[in-house]
């Protein structure tokens, strides 16, 4: 995932307001421990999550998810709260 793809995401849900704390809360649970302490400082998903993630819904562990797979389990997680 690079800076394009988060400036798309970040664009993306910036647009839609009832996905914001939603967004802020699924960042938290995916982020590495102490994202805070490395670069690029932000509380991107631990590497192995990420590749696991995209290896069960894409087939590969390197596929970068589309910006409208993202947001669909953003209204999944908005829906279904733990």
């Amino acid at each position: 995932m690079g800076i394009t793809w988060l400036i798309r995401m970040t664009a993306a849900v910036l647009f839609r307001p009832r996905l914001w704390g939603t967004a802020v809360r699924q960042a938290h649970r995916m982020a590495e421990r102490f994202w805070w302490t490395r670069p690029p400082f932000l509380p991107v998903p631990a590497r192995p999550l990420a590749a696991f993630r995209s290896a069960t819904q894409y087939g590969r562990p390197d596929a970068i998810p589309t910006v409208d797979d993202v947001l669909v389990w953003l209204e999944w997680c908005r829906n279904f709260p733990e």
